[in-house]
């Protein structure tokens, strides 16, 4: 499913972005590309790391024609209907996405459980458990754990992606709609997603008594249909198609979200994930999801 979300009939644009600094992208290897894809138009987005093949409909192989043009190199492709690829809203997965750690395991070490939440943490995001009561017998591990430790976590142990404070705040200039959604915390995501720069968080609800986590979290639990309901109400209530919606993920519980979207993407994902997303990321960083939306270097923003 990940080639294109495009018809056969639609004039499409493939996106191919490589590491920053890494010179995959020169005008020597863009020339080789165009040998491939003789029909192509080509704009470039950033020398030396990201440009646009616009395509005439049909080619719906065109990743694989890429990605043959350049054995091995670690590239990602997008290919998308050329039409309404800039994007009005915009929805995150937090953890392993937007940032590079998972809270709940950051917050099980302060009790000594990391090893056994994380290996429940990547069975659940494989798929391979159901989130709902994975979630719950993770968060019932951290009862009696001082909820200040959050505050110290942020600082110390938690990063933002590369590429997410430019793509949030640079999609948010040009008039676009951006929500944090995640499976985790309140806790986190209401600082996180002030720092990076969305509109909007919407979480779960861990339970604090006297100063503590109670080992409860409060329903309703936010899982893998709470995401895909969110992006359906934002995109009603903003009065958008679906063609003109993102999403970005990479666990089993952002599935539902990633289908919804016009153009749900996998990030750096589990193997479930990225096989069912439109597209994927696997080898360069969030400002991917602004070239794929044709911005150009000029035009981003982190401020």
């Amino acid at each position: 499913m990940n080639a294109t979300v495009a018809n056969a009939d639609q004039p499409l644009v493939a996106t191919i972005v490589a590491p920053e600094g890494s010179g995959l992208l020169d005008l020597g290897r863009v020339a080789k590309l165009r040998e491939a894809l003789p029909k192509a138009e080509v704009s470039m987005l950033s020398p030396g790391r990201a440009v646009d093949f616009y395509l005439p409909a049909g080619l719906v192989t065109a990743r694989d024609a890429i990605l043959a043009a350049m054995p091995g190199a670690p590239v990602d492709v997008i290919v998308q209907p050329a039409a309404a690829r800039r994007k009005k809203l915009f929805l995150a997965d937090m953890d392993s996405t937007m940032i590079g750690q998972e809270c709940i395991d950051e917050l099980a070490d302060a009790v000594g459980l990391k090893a056994h939440v994380s290996a429940i943490t990547e069975r659940a995001m494989r798929g391979e458990i159901a989130f709902e009561p994975a979630l719950r017998e993770r968060v019932a591990l951290l009862k009696g754990l001082p909820a200040d430790v959050v505050d110290q976590m942020i600082t110390e142990r938690i990063t933002l992606t590369p590429g997410g404070r430019a793509l949030v705040r640079t999609m948010r200039q040009a008039g676009a709609y951006t929500a944090l959604v995640s499976g985790g915390f309140t806790v986190f995501t209401g600082p996180i997603s002030a720092t990076i720069g969305f509109d909007m968080h919407r979480s779960n609800t861990l339970i604090i008594e006297n100063g503590q986590f109670a080992g409860l979290v409060a329903d309703p639990i936010l899982g893998r249909e709470a995401k895909r309901e969110t992006l359906m109400e934002l995109r009603a209530a903003h009065g958008l198609s679906a063609a003109e919606t993102m999403a970005v993920g990479d666990g089993a519980n952002d599935l539902a979200m990633l289908g919804e979207a016009g153009l749900g993407v996998a990030f750096r994902a589990k193997p479930i994930v990225a096989e069912a997303a439109h597209a994927r990321i696997d080898h360069t960083d969030l400002r991917t999801l602004l070239y794929a939306q044709g911005y150009r270097d000029e035009d981003i923003t982190e401020a």
